[in-house]
């Protein structure tokens, strides 16, 4: 394992801004290089048009895997070629296999160990599914790529002195359909990934959790639902047992004001809108998603495509690329810490 580590980075969707965030982000690391080597997934062309549509020279070189004396101030492209031009803010299906290759390709790298860490841009899920594929997201695309049984989204935001940490234990489903995933075994199993990823990642010796609720008040003792009473309790109960330092279920409208929320190292939601506005509303634009339960670390940005900003030349040269910088810092620093945890005494 080299001492820092090698990242390797998807462009996400070609119309939307990507491209360009990544630009900014070649920029920076060409000004001060960040303690990685850095490698892109995307057409070269398109990245390089882009780079220039913003005036950003273009600060990228082929990448080759053979190399190992590539510069360590430039991002390399691992050229994917797209099979129509990319229109900025008009994303087009027939480029949706070029996006699930590079999602492919960037995975595959790193669980054969050829990179560290892997940090997604955003890609755009509509046109995946008006394309024909069956995406969800990646977090579910990397879990079955990798034959991964279960994994869970975090998103992590706040600042360095007080971080704000939120999993989930379901992701992306209608909101009808979560009570059915809520039970004792999906809850269990989310904790136990979360517990052992603060451990073994974020170096958290006994990481305190807090565990939302699924309805509102917790439930009020069965009046308002029964799933705390019949599956997220005895999760607890289970894993208190095992030495796990968990609180909870407790109300979601109260367990993320500041002062509770500041005694936890990580706060378990129980859907994708009950943790992830709260945590967005204090950290959008700097957040970072983070899948646990891989076997390779995977951080990605908090916001989306940002169409209406890739179309227009100016929006998108003042786009803010701060939480893709922040979800490879994050990357390197968790991949860092695997690294020395991995290292014999």
């Amino acid at each position: 394992m080299p001492a820092s580590p090698s990242i390797v980075i998807t462009s996400g969707e070609p119309a939307g801004i990507g491209p360009e965030l990544l630009a900014m982000l070649a920029r920076q690391h060409a000004d001060r290089p960040f303690a990685a080597r850095l490698v892109a997934i995307g057409d070269r062309d398109l990245l390089a048009q882009r780079a220039r549509r913003i005036g950003v020279d273009t600060p990228y070189v082929n990448y080759d895997a053979r190399a190992a004396d590539a510069p360590r101030d430039r991002i390399g492209i691992w050229h994917l070629p797209l099979v129509a031009p990319a229109v900025p803010g008009q994303p087009d299906p027939v480029n949706a296999r070029s996006v699930l290759d590079m999602l492919a390709r960037g995975c595959d790298a790193c669980a054969t160990g050829a990179f560290e860490a892997l940090v997604t841009a955003p890609v755009q899920k509509s046109v995946l599914l008006d394309a024909g594929f069956a995406f969800v997201g990646h977090t579910e695309f990397f879990a079955e790529r990798t034959h991964t049984p279960r994994v869970v989204m975090m998103l992590v935001g706040g600042n360095a002195a007080a971080p704000l940490r939120v999993a989930l234990v379901t992701t992306h489903l209608a909101l009808r359909e979560v009570p059915q995933h809520i039970s004792r075994t999906t809850v269990t199993e989310t904790l136990r990934i979360v517990q052992a990823d603060l451990v073994a990642r974020f170096g958290l010796a006994r990481p305190r959790v807090a565990v939302c609720g699924l309805n509102p008040h917790a439930g009020e003792g069965g009046h308002f639902g029964r799933e705390e009473i019949d599956a997220i309790e005895p999760a607890i109960a289970e894993l208190r047992g095992e030495g796990f330092a968990l609180d909870g279920p407790l109300p979601a409208d109260t367990v993320f004001v500041p002062d509770i929320a500041g005694g936890y190292d990580a706060i378990v939601a129980m859907y994708h809108d009950q943790g992830l506005p709260v945590l967005k509303a204090v950290s959008f634009g700097h957040g970072v998603n983070v899948t646990l339960g891989l076997p390779f670390v995977r951080t990605s940005v908090d916001h989306g495509t940002a169409l209406d900003l890739a179309c227009d030349p100016g929006r998108a040269a003042g786009a803010d690329p701060g939480s893709l910088v922040a979800a490879l810092e994050l990357a390197i620093a968790l991949a860092s810490a695997r690294a020395r945890n991995a290292a014999p005494a």
